[in-house]
Formats: C-alpha cells, sequence, structure tokens
C-alpha cells in the first residue's frame, strides 16, 4: 500500500486517491458541503486554510492545507522511488 502525506503527519492511500483539486470553484464547494452532510469529510487542515480537496473513490472528501501541486508532487515522488526500486 502506498501511503502519501497530505500534511502534518496525516496519510491517504494513493490507490484510494482519484483526484486532487482546487477549493476555490462553485462546484467543489458544493462536493465539500455534501460530503459534511453525508458524514464522510476529513479535515486534515488543522485549522489552517484548505488548499487542496482530495476526492477518494470511497466517496470520502479529505481536505488538505498543502496546495494541490504539492500533494501531486509526493505522490509523484513516490512513484518515482518505487520504480526505482523495481528497477534494482
Amino acid at each position: 500500500m502506498k501511503l502519501v502525506n497530505i500534511g502534518f503527519g496525516n496519510m491517504i492511500s494513493a490507490q484510494r486517491l482519484v483526484s486532487i483539486v482546487s477549493p476555490e470553484s462553485a462546484p467543489i464547494k458544493r462536493v465539500i458541503r455534501e460530503a459534511e452532510d453525508r458524514k464522510v469529510l476529513i479535515n486534515a487542515t488543522y485549522g489552517r486554510r484548505t488548499r487542496a480537496v482530495i476526492i477518494m473513490d470511497s466517496g470520502h472528501v479529505v481536505l488538505s492545507s498543502l496546495q494541490p501541486e504539492t500533494v501531486a508532487n509526493r505522490l509523484n515522488e513516490r512513484e518515482d522511488e518505487e520504480a526505482g526500486n523495481e528497477q534494482r
């Protein structure tokens, strides 16, 4: 299982990740509100501003204070490390 750090030591499963988006648009704000109503919202911001919204294949929505690019880079770094280990 590949885990990706989404800030403050919080990890998510890379295999279950569907998308990483910015919270600025009205449709994403609606997704957040609906996830909160359905009790599937996970707030991992520790009180900081939400900068990335992570959609999981289970329907859970995870809020992170990291930029979407940062989360994506961490995901790609993990994939690069594992590809390097497989080639050895």
